[in-house]
């Protein structure tokens, strides 16, 4: 009898997430028959409860919202990446039962980036500074030489980003929201807010702007995206990211390398279209 192996992503909400799609496809490109990777509605109560009652068949999981920092405390060990920005997104269960917590979304924005052609920047900008703005700093941290600037909407954020910057070694500077679009005169751009917070700043993009990361996949291309490529810039999507640090969890927790990425993305997109 052939033993099954479990991989599943966890969070609240969870219907939304892609990451089944994603992860399936893998599978099947890499002819795992017998691997299965389903999503499970679990906050930060019912976390600890869940993962005592995982068996051996368990390969890994995925963690998203509001699970990246409350995880951390029941791992074996958590990688230096990870540790970097207090959240973790993988866990992959060793052969011997230890729980190894990773953070696939810091090296998966350098690896989207660098698929477009953007490797070094002199300075960048974030608007936003939500848990996806540390993972993003950590991130301009190996790409950019100088200073990120970020904008924020409140002083307790200008803190914690700077806090972030002095962590990460990055020399962050921080500037009101109100002057966000001023942000578009850096070479990149990283996007971190929830869905429709840009849209006012559309109208603002810049003729021959630079590249923008917009984390966002769904709606997509957001307004902010679609005015970006109207006017000739480079952009990145968070379908981009998700693929990518989707791969690279695919690549932990099977050991088969390199993962399926271009089946993966094309799951994606299937599946957005019919959303």
């Amino acid at each position: 009898m052939t033993f099954r192996r479990r991989a599943a992503v966890l969070g609240s909400p969870i219907a939304h997430s892609l990451s089944p799609v994603l992860h399936r496809a893998a599978y099947r490109e890499l002819g795992l028959d017998d691997w299965s990777y389903d999503r499970f509605e679990v906050d930060e109560a019912a976390l600890p409860g869940f993962v005592a009652e995982l068996d051996a068949a368990w390969a890994g999981l995925s963690l998203t919202m509001p699970l990246k920092r409350a995880i951390m405390p029941l791992l074996d060990e958590v990688t230096d990446v990870a540790a970097s920005v207090e959240a973790v997104n993988t866990v992959v269960f060793t052969e011997d039962g230890r729980r190894v917590g990773d953070n696939t979304d810091i090296p998966g924005i350098v690896a989207a980036l660098r698929e477009r052609a953007v490797e070094k920047v002199d300075s960048a900008a974030i608007l936003g500074a939500g848990a996806t703005a540390s993972s993003a700093l950590a991130a301009l941290a190996r790409i950019c030489s100088g200073p990120v600037t970020a904008y924020v909407r409140s002083e307790a954020r200008a803190e914690e980003m700077r806090g972030w910057g002095e962590r990460l070694g990055v020399d962050v500077r921080t500037a009101a929201w109100a002057d966000a679009a001023e942000a578009f005169a850096a070479p990149l751009v990283v996007a971190t807010t929830p869905a429709g917070t840009t849209d006012a700043l559309a109208a603002a993009v810049p003729d021959a702007p630079g590249t923008l990361f917009d984390v966002l996949y769904d709606p997509w291309p957001t307004r902010i995206a679609a005015a970006w490529s109207a006017r000739g810039g480079k952009v990145v999507g968070g379908l981009d990211l998700l693929v990518h640090q989707a791969v690279l969890q695919v690549e932990q927790m099977t050991g088969r390398v390199p993962g399926p990425l271009a089946a993966m993305r094309a799951a994606g997109e299937k599946a957005l279209a019919e959303r």
